[in-house]
Formats: C-alpha cells, sequence, structure tokens
C-alpha cells in the first residue's frame, strides 16, 4: 500500500505529469464551456408573431397570434421583441402604424386602446385659444386626397345673397388642417389604410370664429382650397380674408342673449 501511495506522489510530482494533466484539464473546461455557450445560442424560444396584416387601432385576439421558435442568440438581438402573448392580448397596434403578416410584434407596435385613442386624437395639435370645426367632404372636393394633416389651406363661402346673386369667395385664409377622416371617423392616411375614402376634413379654427364659420356652412357652402407647400411651411395668421363675407353672413344671423350664453345662430334670409 505503502509504495503505491510512494508511485502516485511520485506521479504527481513529475512536471511533466502536471503539465499534461493541466493541458487536459483545460482543454475539458474549454469543450464543457464551448458545449454550454451553444446550447445556450441554439436553445429555441417561443415568440408570438401576427399571422395577418393587423392595421391602426386593431385590438389584438389570441387569433391574430402564431408562434414560432427562434434561436435564443437571435433573439438577442432583438431586445424590444415581445416575448409573451400576455403582453399582446388586449392591446392595439399602434395609431399609424401596421404589423404586417408573419411578423414580430415589438414593443413599439402595441399601445393600451386608452393611450392609443389619446394619440390619434384630432385636438391634440391644436394650440391654445383654438377649437376644432369639422365640414363635409369627397375625394373631389379634396382634390384626389390632396389634402393632408398639418396643411394649411383657406376656405372659401359659396352661396346667393338676398337678390340671388351668386356668391363665391375666399372667406378665411390660412387654416390648419387637423384630419382627413372616412366615415367612420379613421384617418384615411393611417398606414394601411389606402382604400379610404374622405368624409370629414378637421380644422382648429381660433375660438372667435368657430361661430362665424359654422353659420356659414348653414348659410351656404364651405369649399376647402389648397395652397403650396410655402403656405404651410410659414403659416399666416388665421383670419377673415373677406369683410364682405362676414357681414353677409352676420346680416343673415340673429344674437341670441341669456344670462349664461352669447351665440350666434342661423337667420332667416
Amino acid at each position: 500500500m505503502g509504495n503505491i501511495l510512494v508511485k502516485i506522489k511520485r506521479f504527481f510530482q513529475n512536471k511533466n505529469t502536471v503539465t499534461i494533466i493541466c493541458v487536459l484539464a483545460g482543454i475539458l473546461v474549454l469543450y464543457v464551456g464551448y458545449n454550454w455557450r451553444v446550447s445556450s445560442a441554439t436553445k429555441p424560444v417561443s415568440i408570438p408573431y401576427a399571422k395577418q396584416v393587423l392595421e391602426s387601432r386593431h385590438t389584438i385576439t389570441k387569433d391574430d397570434i402564431a408562434y414560432v421558435d427562434v434561436a435564443s442568440s437571435v433573439v438577442a438581438k432583438m431586445p424590444n421583441v415581445i416575448r409573451n402573448a400576455n403582453q399582446l392580448i388586449g392591446k392595439e397596434v399602434t395609431y399609424g402604424n401596421t404589423v404586417q403578416q408573419y411578423s414580430f410584434f415589438f414593443q413599439t407596435d402595441v399601445a393600451d386602446p386608452v393611450e392609443n385613442e389619446e394619440n390619434a386624437s384630432k385636438i391634440m395639435d391644436m394650440e391654445d385659444g383654438y377649437s376644432p370645426i369639422t365640414i363635409e367632404v369627397d375625394f373631389h372636393t379634396t382634390y384626389g386626397n390632396a389634402m393632408y394633416p398639418g396643411n394649411y389651406i383657406d376656405l372659401w363661402f359659396k352661396g346667393r345673397d338676398s337678390t340671388n346673386r351668386f356668391m363665391y369667395g375666399k372667406f378665411i385664409q390660412s387654416i390648419k388642417i387637423l384630419s382627413v377622416d372616412d366615415s367612420s371617423g379613421y384617418s384615411v392616411f393611417e398606414t394601411g389604410a389606402e382604400s379610404r375614402t374622405p368624409k370629414y376634413l378637421v380644422f382648429a379654427v381660433p375660438d372667435e370664429l368657430r361661430t362665424l364659420i359654422n353659420n356659414a356652412s348653414e348659410i351656404g357652402e364651405l369649399v376647402p382650397v389648397p395652397r403650396n407647400k410655402s403656405y404651410s411651411s410659414n403659416p399666416g395668421e388665421t383670419r377673415i380674408a373677406s369683410t364682405y363675407l362676414q357681414n353677409y353672413i352676420l346680416s343673415q344671423t340673429a344674437m341670441m342673449n341669456d344670462a349664461n350664453t352669447n351665440t350666434v345662430t342661423g337667420g332667416d334670409e
């Protein structure tokens, strides 16, 4: 027994032996470490993806989602990809966005419905002291969908005076478009909404002009007229362009006063 222990001791005291053992141990560590890293990098992770095209403000359900196994190393390069379907179901596709078929879902693709509605609101970009106003339009009166949110345009008035003479002239100039919507109130310019037909133009107008413009739409017809790029790039003050038309509209309205309100309403011609 003693001889065996002596031989073992001499074996490990031999420098060549120790070197060989260290080399083998190092190779073993490298082999185990390499295999662990390869296994971790190639281990599949189940990632949800869109089974079909999901348009802006679509509420996501389990029927919209399928799953595919993706290597961990690939997923690691996509830190914003959503890995859990619970983060998708009940959420909406973000306003102005479209999730393409077979596409993964990323954090910027979905939003809480309340937050999404706030982002889609037309009045979010409206300045203080301004009010929204809406007029009906169609593909023809928007010049083939040539009017976009953020553009500044003019409003012309078309009608007849008390002697039945035709009137047509610029009424209000430099009005900002907040939105161009279809008959359901959805923007015709949202991503994936190419087939939507314009039905309403939503404007921002100074509070003091809102009643006047509303009454003008009751007495005659308001016609939106687009301008060039520089007109929108350097917008002037939103103001009345024709005092003649202003006076005519005022002459066709009656002032109604009570203890709480001061409003202008349409009158007889």
